[in-house]
């Protein structure tokens, strides 16, 4: 049995969650997931609404979690890591967003 390595920081933790990702079918339904959940979130607030963040926590997870299970075909990282994982959703929707994640990706070493 192979054991996986643990990653202490978010610095070294960001190039496996990157491999883990290396579909770009897979990233685009997280760029999807992550762009529904923010318009939760800014719903939340606008309309004072909190129950609206579970609309923000179920389109995120939902997006994300098909993207694995019937496209990259592996576990998500957000069973081990639940924080790091989070915290790198939003790192790769912004490194989308400005067109940035191709050099994330090499330097990851993801083709």
């Amino acid at each position: 049995m192979v054991e996986e390595k643990k990653y202490t920081t978010l610095k070294e933790f960001w190039p496996f969650y990157l491999r883990e990702h290396s579909n770009p079918l897979n990233r685009f339904l997280h760029f999807v997931g992550t762009s529904i959940a923010l318009a939760w979130i800014l719903s939340a607030v606008a309309f004072l609404n909190p129950w609206y963040l579970l609309g923000a926590l179920f389109s995120g997870y939902l997006f994300a979690w098909t993207g694995h299970f019937f496209v990259e075909k592996n576990r998500p990282a957000t069973f081990t890591y639940p924080f790091k994982s989070f915290v790198s959703d939003w790192i790769m929707f912004f490194y989308i967003l400005t067109g940035q994640i191709g050099k994330e990706l090499q330097k990851a070493g993801v083709k």
